[in-house]
């Protein structure tokens, strides 16, 4: 399965960081007004500005500023599906997080971690 999750176009991402970031921080990174856009995964915020499916009236702007773990986990962008919690997933959901968690880490940079984020 190797090369499953590379970009069609290589992407030069710099070293991963860990600065916290405040949930208040990851909520105003929501794209709107031309804001940055975050989205973590995982605790894990990755900054996904450049993409404008995360942009408002994207197809994913329900995950823009906060951690769509769960969502991403049930393949869904359901506003009530957007949330930190992920360990009650079933063994394929989770799976599918992972498969996520992949696919970001090859496209787009870390920025930080969520304060006090619990769900690593």
């Amino acid at each position: 399965m190797s090369g499953k999750f590379e970009p069609k176009v290589p992407v030069q991402l710099d070293p991963p960081r860990s600065d916290p970031i405040s949930l208040e921080a990851l909520a105003a990174a929501n794209g709107v007004d031309g804001a940055k856009t975050y989205v973590a995964i995982k605790g894990k915020v990755y900054d996904v500005t450049g993409n404008k499916a995360y942009q408002p009236g994207g197809s994913y702007h329900a995950f823009a500023g906060k951690d769509a773990s769960r969502a991403l986990g049930k393949t869904s962008t359901k506003p009530e599906d957007v949330q930190a919690v992920w360990q009650d997933l079933s063994d394929k959901e989770k799976g599918t997080l992972e498969d996520w968690v992949t696919f970001f880490s090859k496209r787009y940079n870390v920025v930080g971690v969520v304060e006090g984020a619990t769900n690593l």
